[in-house]
């Protein structure tokens, strides 16, 4: 006499069970053994049904948008768009950057501020070299369209104008700049300038390693005293015609961070004396700083303040190099 096995075999199934064990005794000639294996072959179709089912839900992906500014890379990573984003990272910039005007509050000296983008920021994954742009004191406003558009210098109008470089070539590589000029409500501090910088290195894909600061008049001299204050943050700086007196300690902290330095200024600069430059580059490479600082003063008789026209130009070169390309050499 044949023996069921054990009921709870049968568990996931029992009405199938015994639908087929009955029409097994009264229906058909079949044995008993014929019926349980009819019974096992159904239980095994219906394990193969959900096993496909599982494997269905997982491998279906939900689609994401194209990432917002500054979030290219998550995206792309979700999107499985890795492959085309790590393509274009190689592609070098041809278009000129996307530069407006943003009001928004940073911080609480900081309302609004102007942003260069690379044309093809929001194709890539890859990060950027971070450039501080500093105007002067008639700049000041509190972010608001009205004085934003008040903002002016060369490095501005040409980002307005669409005439700054969208590449530029350092040690055989392809670099853009991320550009920012931000508008200060009061004269700033070097703490102001690094909330900009920290606002905008944890927003957008900055290369930390490439973060450069320059300025003009007053842009100038917080230039140079963001520089002392944070010099083994920032790569390169360049203050033009700075209103800052020079000490020996600043000195000595920017030389010790080996802290590249380009100053300009002019001879006959009525408003903020050539002297202060010229201290503070001395002072700096009296400490014999593993990059010498360096400057450029103009002995025209017809310039007056204006020392950043020559700064900012794409075409005044020394060694070669515009600021541009000079402060790309270096990085932390």
């Amino acid at each position: 006499m044949f023996k069921l096995p054990h009921a709870e075999l049968f568990t996931a199934n029992k009405r199938a069970f015994r639908n087929i064990f009955l029409k097994a005794i009264f229906y058909r000639p079949l044995t008993l053994v014929s019926a349980i294996n009819l019974v096992m072959l159904k239980l095994s179709i219906m394990k193969i049904i959900f096993i496909a089912l599982c494997i269905s839900l997982i491998s279906c992906q939900k689609e994401y948008p194209i990432a917002d500014t500054g979030n290219a890379e998550e995206a792309a990573r979700l999107s499985g768009n890795n492959v085309f984003s790590l393509r274009t990272n190689d592609v070098p910039e041809t278009q000129p950057l996307t530069y407006v005007p943003i009001t928004l509050s940073i911080s609480e000296n900081c309302g609004g501020f102007w942003r260069g983008l690379p044309a093809i920021y929001n194709s890539t994954t890859k990060k950027y070299p971070l450039l501080i742009h500093l105007t002067g004191e008639s700049k000041l406003g509190d972010g608001s369209a009205a004085d934003l558009a008040t903002i002016a210098s060369p490095l501005h109008s040409s980002l307005k104008n669409k005439s700054f470089p969208p590449n530029f070539v350092s040690g055989g590589k392809n670099f853009s700049f991320i550009v920012i000029s931000p508008q200060f409500k009061v004269w700033p501090t070097a703490n102001d300038i690094n909330e900009i910088v920290n606002y905008f290195t944890s927003t957008l894909r900055i290369d930390k390693t490439r973060i450069y600061v320059s300025g003009l008049s007053m842009g100038g001299g917080v230039t140079w005293d963001y520089g002392a204050k944070y010099a083994s943050k920032v790569a390169a700086i360049v203050p033009v015609c700075g209103s800052h007196t020079p000490t020996q300690t600043k000195a000595k902290i920017i030389a010790s961070a080996n802290l590249p330095v380009w100053a300009f200024h002019n001879e006959l600069d009525p408003r903020v004396p050539v002297v202060k430059t010229i201290d503070f580059v001395n002072m700096i490479n009296k400490f014999h700083p593993g990059i010498a600082a360096k400057m450029t003063i103009d002995p025209s008789e017809t310039l007056g303040h204006n020392a950043w026209d020559k700064a900012f130009s794409q075409t005044y070169k020394e060694n070669n190099m515009n600021i541009y390309q000079w402060m790309l050499q270096y990085h932390r």
